[in-house]
């Protein structure tokens, strides 16, 4: 199985391969190390970065738009309090995303039934080029509606694989399972998801 295309659709972003991704990985990094000190202008720039990035991925999860912020804070205040336990083993998105994962699945158990996003059609962390907008625009809201019908574990695999870029094993450490595991929640996924979604789009999995 593949780890995951490198198409940019609305709300998706190829792999961070490029000198300006390593860059912001060293400057979240000094971030952090600042945080470990309690930097309080540091913690805000760190949340700045990543709030944008963990409210598409946890109104994907939760379902629920007013879960987002409460989830997404819990998830940073973890971060604040335990930043000094980072260890430089992982990426520090992963270790943040893995917090996260972990914080919506026990929102979930709180909240079980799902509620309507009115915004989720409409988010995006891109815009896209003026080309590409009108297909790109109709490909997420399809694959955004097709999500509805996975479970939790599945519409993680997804949105990290096709929305943030991740491979298997950085999404393997999030969820913490192994690796296999990932690969089968992806092809169940894709699976279902093949089945929801119309032909000229179906291909694009």
């Amino acid at each position: 199985m593949r780890e995951g295309p490198d198409l940019n659709v609305v709300g998706t972003a190829s792999r961070p391969r490029t000198d300006s991704a390593r860059s912001g990985a060293l400057e979240e990094r000094a971030l952090l190390d600042r945080v470990k000190s309690q930097d309080v202008d540091a913690f805000e720039r760190l949340y700045r970065i990543y709030q944008p990035r963990l409210a598409r991925f946890l109104i994907t999860l939760v379902q629920r738009p007013q879960l987002v912020e409460e989830v997404l804070d819990d998830t940073m205040m973890v971060v604040w309090e335990t930043a000094g336990n980072f260890r430089g083993t992982s990426k520090l998105s992963t270790w943040i995303f893995a917090i996260a994962y972990r914080k919506a699945l026990k929102a979930r158990m709180r909240w079980p039934d799902p509620v309507e996003d009115d915004e989720a059609h409409s988010r995006a962390s891109e815009d896209p080029a003026p080309d590409e907008l009108l297909h790109q625009t109709q490909l997420h809201e399809v694959l955004v509606a097709a999500m509805a019908r996975l479970s939790a574990e599945q519409r993680a695999v997804v949105d990290l694989t096709y929305f943030h870029g991740m491979g298997y094993r950085e999404i393997a450490e999030i969820a913490d399972c192994p690796v296999d595991t990932v690969k089968t929640r992806m092809f169940h996924a894709r699976r279902r998801l093949k089945q929801a979604m119309s032909a000229s789009f179906s291909d694009w999995l």
